[in-house]
């Protein structure tokens, strides 16, 4: 590990969104470069990183349901714009001189490589960034239970969840003010008090194998640095505060 550095391996969550233009949907690829320079700033202090990505900006399985889709169908669709925006991803980061492999839960060889652990770990060793797509392969789970199922697999340090917002709020700052900011919380603080950190699998997931959470801006340029430095930032959720 890299002197100074608090992880030696994360699991970077994003969502989809990130990678959408001003419209919010789709993919931009002025957008996915910006979010490839804030991975390529972090990759260049030596910690390895898994990235999961969400797929909102391409499908939301809610609006199939509402219209009476099945829902295994709806999640498959959504696995499948996972792959999608990984690929795009990927592009975005070789672009920035960043080595990335794609590793797919559902088998699709000609795009990328099935999801296998052990060489997900040797990727991980050789300093290349692994994407993980097609959720868990599985309907009926979301990327966040995905995201916290792979940094357990992989043994990541942390999971870090980057959104548009520098942390956990009691409700949407952006439409409420007063919204209370929570520096940090408990896994049980966050499955009872319903903050949409993750969904309670991934929650109770990370909380079974004692796998802290950090939610950070992503846009923030420094967060993610002070992230691995462990400096404040954000909202960690864990049994008790980092020290």
């Amino acid at each position: 590990m890299s002197k100074g550095l608090r992880y030696k391996r994360i699991l970077l969550k994003i969502s989809g969104e990130a990678l959408s233009g001003p419209q919010g949907f789709g993919i931009d690829p002025l957008r996915a470069e910006k979010v490839a320079q804030h991975i390529q700033q972090v990759y260049n202090t030596g910690v390895e990183i898994a990235i999961v990505i969400g797929a909102g900006n391409l499908w939301r399985g809610s609006q199939g349901l509402e219209r009476g889709m099945d829902r295994s169908t709806a999640d498959y669709m959504g696995m499948l714009a996972t792959i999608m925006n990984a690929l795009a991803l990927m592009d975005a980061l070789e672009r920035q001189d960043v080595v990335t492999r794609v590793q797919s839960a559902i088998e699709m060889r000609a795009v990328a490589e099935p999801y296998i652990r052990r060489r997900a770990i040797r990727h991980l060793e050789k300093k290349r960034v692994v994407i993980f797509g097609a959720g868990t392969g599985n309907p009926f789970f979301s990327t966040d239970t995905a995201a916290a199922l792979r940094a357990v697999e992989i043994s990541a340090n942390v999971l870090i969840k980057a959104t548009k917002v520098d942390g956990v709020y009691d409700s949407d700052p952006n439409e409420n003010p007063e919204a209370i900011f929570f520096e940090h919380l408990t896994y049980i603080d966050a499955i009872n008090m319903r903050l949409q950190v993750m969904d309670s699998t991934a929650l109770s997931l990370c909380m079974d194998n004692k796998l802290p959470i950090h939610v950070l801006n992503m846009w923030d340029s420094n967060a993610l640095r002070k992230c691995l430095v462990g400096e404040k930032v954000g909202t960690l959720v864990s049994e008790t505060p980092l020290k």
